[in-house]
C-alpha cells in the first residue's frame, strides 16, 4: 500500500508528496494517475503501452503491465522529485521508512 512522504524543494519551497509502497490507484487507473502528478511522458507511455499490448492479448498484458507498473511507479516518481531538488521534509519515522523502502538509505 503507497504511503505518502513530505517533502520540499531546497530552492523555491514548494512542498509535495513522494510515495512509496505499491501504488493502487496505478494498478487500477494505469497511467493516469501519473498524468495527474504531471509525469506526462510516464503516464502516456504506459497508457500507450497498456492499450498496444492489450490489444493483441484479450487484455492479458494490460493487467500485467498494469500490476509491474503499480510495483514501480511509486518508487520512480520519489526519485524523480529527489533528483529535481527535493528533500524530505516529514517525521524522522516516517524519512527513514521511505528511505529503507526507496533503497536510499545513505542519503540525507
Amino acid at each position: 500500500m503507497a504511503k505518502p512522504v513530505q517533502m520540499k524543494h531546497t530552492q523555491s519551497g514548494i512542498v509535495k508528496n513522494g510515495y512509496y509502497g505499491f501504488s493502487w490507484t496505478s494498478f487500477f487507473f494505469g497511467g493516469l494517475p501519473a498524468l495527474i502528478r504531471g509525469d506526462v511522458g510516464y503516464g502516456l507511455g504506459v497508457l500507450i503501452a497498456g492499450i498496444l499490448a492489450g490489444a493483441f492479448s484479450f487484455g492479458l498484458l494490460w493487467f500485467i503491465i498494469g500490476l509491474i507498473w503499480a510495483f514501480i511507479y511509486n518508487k520512480t516518481y520519489t526519485h524523480c522529485l529527489l533528483q529535481t531538488g527535493y528533500e524530505f521534509n516529514d517525521t524522522p519515522d516516517r524519512v527513514a521508512d521511505a528511505k529503507r523502502v526507496l533503497g536510499i538509505a545513505g542519503q540525507p
